[in-house]
């Protein structure tokens, strides 16, 4: 059975948002969602240290090598496809990593509204 391809925010096909490392809740590089995803990891972010010690402080350590599941822990510049009410929360404590939004899956949207992603876009033209 075929699918659609998955849409960003912006209304076109979902771009990559990173194969090293590789991310996506799927694992497949992209920032792409479903039934079983109930974190809603939609928005493509760019990490920076700021938000890896905001994010570390609030429980979720992305920093930290984790090598019995095969990650190699994020560093400031990797993009990492986040849970889109993890990036609303930094984003309202003052610590919101820039996005991409050619590959934050529309998704974000439920929970981010537009305004909020826009503001912290690499690529909002």
């Amino acid at each position: 059975m075929d699918r659609d391809p998955s849409l960003n925010v912006l209304g076109d096909t979902l771009q990559s948002c990173s194969h090293d490392p590789v991310t996506g809740y799927f694992r497949n590089g992209c920032c792409d969602t479903g039934p079983s995803d109930r974190g809603s990891h939609t928005v493509c972010a760019i990490m920076t240290a700021e938000f890896l010690a905001l994010s570390k402080y609030l429980g979720n350590d992305l920093s930290t090598p984790r090598p019995d599941y095969g990650f190699a822990g994020l560093k400031p510049g990797d993009q990492w496809c986040l849970c889109a009410a993890r990036f609303l929360q930094a984003h309202d404590e003052g610590a919101a990593p820039k996005v991409r939004l050619a590959s934050t899956h529309q998704r974000a949207l439920d929970i981010v509204p537009m305004e909020v992603l826009v503001k912290n876009a690499l690529d909002a033209n």
